[in-house]
């Protein structure tokens, strides 16, 4: 049985803690966010494909399907 893909992750800034919804792409990692509220720029943590992963609600659509992403 195959589980849906999350599309939507909430983000959150490690910076200022603003929490933002945004719609994952799924064909690409996202390596650089800006924060719309501090407009601090973050990264993945170490370990982590993208953004999302390290700092979303959800994982990135090729984690969430295959549990390896583009950067792997």
């Amino acid at each position: 049985m195959m589980t849906a893909v999350v599309l939507d992750s909430c983000i959150t800034c490690p910076a200022c803690g603003h929490r933002k919804v945004e719609t994952m792409p799924t064909d690409a990692c996202v390596w650089f966010y800006e924060c719309e509220h501090c407009k601090t720029v973050f990264r993945p943590k170490s370990g982590d494909c993208c953004v999302y992963c390290s700092y979303g609600t959800s994982k990135c659509p090729p984690m969430q399907q295959s549990g390896s992403c583009c950067a792997g």
